[in-house]
Formats: structure tokens, C-alpha cells, sequence
């Protein structure tokens, strides 16, 4: 089991214009909802890969209700994500890329914390002629210290029996800036590799207890580090904690330093298409390819592929298994030089 854990959970809701004009009155063509939060997205992609996945993390009122019966509605295959395996043909086999595991439909198991306050909302407003999306986020609902001990309680309970935990998204209000760094501490004392994805204050303190694996964009890693060269800015982070990196850098693909070398992988071409939830797909595929024991040029070459397939897909955060099975073995993945971090 894979554990994904989302403190700011949101509902996810998207509305389609014809056009969107300052101003103006608009008539909404399309209305979609979806639970929503770092964690929740990558929890989605990994069962439609077919790992079984636990999500943990708060929820609550109307809108938490909602997106827990979406949630059990994904867990019942109705997700509509793409299958980068296929129903109808089988993605290429080899050492560096490797079959995804068949798609199973049970395999998202909903271990969310209810809480007093009500889960926030999220709205993008997309505009049909020009595919620019307009984001509206609510804040989080105040956690109370109760709440968050029901949390610290079960990930205890959840982490023996995970494979790996993704820890992913921003923090709501009540929720202690050292949430993570406590949490990748707890994971660590069990054994299980842990994924920070986060930015700003608790990605600082996060790092410091020494996560098996950060993965920021471009932009979180130079708030972090103050570097804007990616690589320097990389091996800065290994110094700051993290064992290893994997940042994101758009359609440029991803770059990895991590204790067993350095590596740049990169689509054949950039992708056209929505960006939303690509970094969240390839948190996913890094997830899927530490779960199996693949080798870092495999886990990335999945990676790139996945989030490709991402951008290209018609529903925002999905993903398109045709993109996936044609990208996936034409991937580049290269050696970098690397320098071992100082860290002790």
C-alpha cells in the first residue's frame, strides 16, 4: 500500500466559458468536481496505475461530504483517468520501462480525519477560446489541536503498513509549520520512504528531517535555496537535507540528484496542453517506481512520460494513456555529474 497524505484537501471545481471577459456576465458550458489537494490528485493516479493507495488527511461539512463520495466513486473505478497500460494494448517492456501494473477498480481506500470546519473549494474558470484558466482558492478550514492529533494517530496506524508516503500540499490554518518535518521524521523511524512535495516554510522545515526525496518545481526550489541554476540549486537542497531531489523544470522534464547519482530525463518534445496536475503525476510515477524497486533512470523516464501525458490530456489533472504509451521509451535520460551532499 501506498500512503498519501493531504492536510488542505479541497473540492475541485471547474467551470468552462466560451470566453472570459472582466466585467461581464458569463454562461458556464461545462461544470466538473473533483477532490482536490496534492495528495488526493496523486492518490488518483496511483490506482488508476493499479497500486493500491490509502489517502489520509482532513475533510469536512458539505463539501468535505462531497468529496468523500467522490472519492468513493473513484475507488469504484469512476475516476476517468486515463490507463497507461490500455484495455486494448500494452505499454513497451524493458529494463528502463518497465509494464505499469494492470488498473484495478478498488484499489483507493479512503482513511480521511472529519473535522469541524469546512473543507475549502477550489475554482478554475477556463476559457474556452484561449484554454487560459483562472484560479480562485479558498482557505483551509481552521484544524483544531484535536484534529490534528487524529491525524498524527493515524498515520501511526497507516505507516507500517505502506510501501512509501507521499506527504504533498500546503497547510491549513491551525496546522503547525513543523507538520511535516514531524511527520518525515515518523516515517522515517518506521522505515518508509517518504516524498516531501511542498513549498515555502514547511518545505524549510521539512527538509530538515531528512526526507528520502523532495520533488519542487523550479520556482520552490529557488525560494528555497536562492539559487535560479537548477543543478546548484539541487545539491544546495541535498546540503539543506533531503537525501535526494527530483525538481521539476516544465517541458524541460525533471532533474535528479540523489544518493545513487544524478540524472536529467526529458520528453522528445514539448507537449501542448494544460499543466495542471503534471507535477502531481510524476510525484505518482516516482511513488509507483520506488513501490516496484525500479532504478532511477526507469522511476524517471515513467516520470516525464506520466506528466507528459498529463498535459495532453482533454481533462485537467488526468491523464492520456495514448501519449503515455507513445512517450514513455522515447524519454532521454542522461547522467549528470553530481557532488555529495555535506549534510550530516
Amino acid at each position: 500500500m501506498i500512503l498519501t497524505v493531504t492536510l488542505n484537501t479541497a473540492l475541485d471545481i471547474t467551470y468552462r466559458v466560451p470566453r472570459l471577459t472582466p466585467h461581464a456576465s458569463h454562461r458556464v458550458t461545462a461544470v466538473t468536481e473533483r477532490p482536490g489537494g496534492k495528495g488526493l490528485n496523486v492518490a488518483r493516479v496511483l490506482a488508476a496505475l493499479g497500486h493500491e493507495v490509502t489517502v489520509t488527511g482532513f475533510a469536512g461539512g458539505t463539501t468535505g461530504e462531497t468529496l468523500r463520495s467522490l472519492l468513493a466513486d473513484d475507488a469504484k473505478g469512476g475516476s476517468g483517468h486515463g490507463d497507461p497500460q490500455g484495455r486494448n494494448g500494452a505499454a513497451p517492456k524493458s529494463h528502463n520501462h518497465p509494464e505499469p501494473p494492470t488498473p484495478r477498480s478498488t484499489a483507493l481506500t479512503d482513511a480521511l480525519i472529519p473535522t469541524s470546519g469546512t473543507t475549502r473549494r477550489t475554482v478554475a474558470v477556463v476559457d474556452g477560446e484561449t484554454g487560459d484558466t483562472t484560479q480562485l482558492n479558498e482557505p483551509g478550514p481552521l484544524i483544531s489541536s484535536e484534529e490534528w492529533n487524529a491525524l498524527l494517530g493515524a498515520c501511526r496506524d497507516l505507516l507500517p503498513s505502506a510501501s512509501a508516503v507521499a506527504l504533498c500540499g500546503s497547510l491549513p490554518p491551525g496546522v503547525p509549520v513543523g507538520a511535516y518535518a514531524h511527520l518525515v521524521r515518523a516515517a522515517r523511524a518506521m522505515d518508509v520512504p517518504v516524498l516531501l512535495d511542498t513549498s515555502g516554510a514547511p518545505l524549510r522545515r521539512g527538509i530538515a528531517a531528512r526526507p528520502d526525496l523532495i520533488k519542487p518545481n523550479a520556482a520552490e526550489l529557488a525560494e528555497l535555496t536562492g539559487h535560479h541554476e537548477p543543478l546548484r540549486a539541487v545539491r544546495d537542497a541535498r546540503r539543506r537535507g533531503a537525501h535526494g531531489v527530483v525538481a521539476s523544470l516544465g517541458a524541460d522534464g525533471l532533474l535528479a540528484v540523489t544518493p545513487e547519482g544524478g540524472w536529467r530525463a526529458a520528453p522528445p518534445a514539448p507537449v501542448r496542453g494544460n499543466p495542471t496536475g503534471a507535477g502531481d503525476s510524476a510525484v505518482a510515477a516516482l511513488l509507483a517506481g520506488i513501490a516496484r524497486g525500479d532504478d532511477w533512470p526507469a522511476r524517471l523516464s515513467s516520470a516525464v512520460a506520466l506528466s507528459a501525458a498529463t498535459v495532453a490530456a482533454p481533462v485537467a489533472g488526468e491523464f492520456d494513456r495514448s501519449t503515455y504509451v507513445e512517450l514513455h521509451p522515447r524519454v532521454t535520460v542522461t547522467e549528470v555529474a553530481t557532488v555529495p551532499p555535506s549534510a550530516p
